[in-house]
């Protein structure tokens, strides 16, 4: 189920191949869907970044 203010599978489609890797085991992004449904979510409610609610991460 797609959340309010985040990407559907289809727009993720699109543009996850215009991101970079993860690189090494282990990773050195944070999960790039996350951080990008936090951008979205903090950009359409105004809400300060340590108001972000704790699925987006820290």
């Amino acid at each position: 189920m797609v959340r309010r203010h985040e990407l559907t599978d289809a727009q993720w489609q699109k543009i996850e191949p215009l991101l970079p890797g993860n690189g090494k085991p282990g990773g050195q992004w944070a999960d790039h869907r996350r951080v990008i449904n936090g951008v979205l979510f903090r950009s359409r409610t105004g809400v300060p970044w340590p108001d972000l609610p704790k699925r987006y991460g820290p």
